[in-house]
């Protein structure tokens, strides 16, 4: 399954807020949809699930209309939205039914889906005596619980525990391996680069990046080398000008040039104790400021 949205526009009122948004995704991948906040992320999710339409361009799905009978979607909202002080199942089997469940088969996918995510014993409270985290997981199984194509997750991981956001983790990757699309949209850099093989970076409504990450970042200069050595004062002393000491302790070699890798690591391994080199990549986290900055 592949999903496109082409030449996207909104505007509200004398404000456009999406100016052309474009960009593909494919299933069994996940895709990243990235931007501060008032770049346009949230109304581009609202017309991709149909809240409200666009003033122009389209949404197509495997090169046609998107036809939103057989298209589900699974949306895993920033902003929490079920009942507190309603029992968990009820809740969960009146969101599955709206999604076009039939009562038996929504038990039944609920059931699963609380015993996947170690809920099973609260099936029968009430929400607000549930902790955030797990509060968390019961608004997931509202997203995946009719078994939607689509799946967007907007800071999923907002709020867990490191053993909570390592099961969402494992539950992600099984989403994706059975075909689905999922979009992230979040601020939390490292997962988006865990997970995403594509990314999209709006700014002022428009998008400034597009495509592989892979991709993205081998396009970068490659004329930076990061170098573990014990004796990394001596190096940076004798290369003041184009070395610098980073967080995790390594240095970070800038050169004139990428041709002068070569040499600058036949020199680094001649003249040093080296534990190792590698040529500095970009993170997404890098790639993010620069282009999301409103001054770029």
């Amino acid at each position: 399954m592949k999903l496109e949205l082409i030449n996207i526009e909104k505007s509200f009122g004398e404000n456009k807020v999406l100016k052309g948004i474009s960009f593909s995704a494919d299933g069994g991948k996940a895709f990243g949809l990235l931007g501060r906040n008032g770049a346009g992320k949230t109304t581009t999710i609202r017309i991709l699930m149909d809240v409200f339409s666009a003033d122009a361009g389209e949404i197509l799905v495997d090169g046609q209309p998107i036809d939103r009978k057989k298209i589900h979607f699974g949306y895993l909202p920033e902003e929490r939205g079920l009942y507190p002080k309603k029992k968990i199942i009820d809740q969960l089997i009146y969101f599955a039914e709206l999604r076009g469940m039939n009562r038996k088969d929504a038990v039944k996918n609920i059931d699963y889906w609380l015993g996947r995510l170690g809920m099973t014993e609260y099936r029968e409270k009430r929400l607000d005596t549930l902790s955030k985290g797990n509060q968390q997981k019961i608004q997931l199984v509202t997203a995946l619980a009719h078994d939607p194509q689509i799946v967007i997750l907007d800071e999923p991981f907002s709020g867990l525990d490191p053993v909570n956001a390592m099961l969402l983790k494992d539950v992600v990757k099984e989403e994706i391996s059975k075909g689905k699309i999922v979009l992230f949209s979040s601020h939390q850099m490292n997962y988006i680069e865990e997970f995403c093989d594509s990314i999209a970076i709006l700014n002022g409504g428009e998008n400034v990046l597009t495509g592989e990450l892979h991709d993205i970042k081998r396009n970068y200069p490659r004329n930076k080398l990061v170098v573990d050595l014990e004796d990394k004062d001596k190096l940076i002393s004798e290369m003041s000008s184009c070395s610098a000491l980073q967080e995790d302790g390594s240095v970070l070699l800038t050169l004139s040039s990428p041709d002068e890798k070569r040499i600058m690591m036949k020199r680094l391994i001649e003249n040093y104790d080296i534990d190792g080199i590698k040529v500095y990549e970009p993170t997404l986290n890098d790639i993010f400021v620069e282009y999301a900055d409103d001054q770029r």
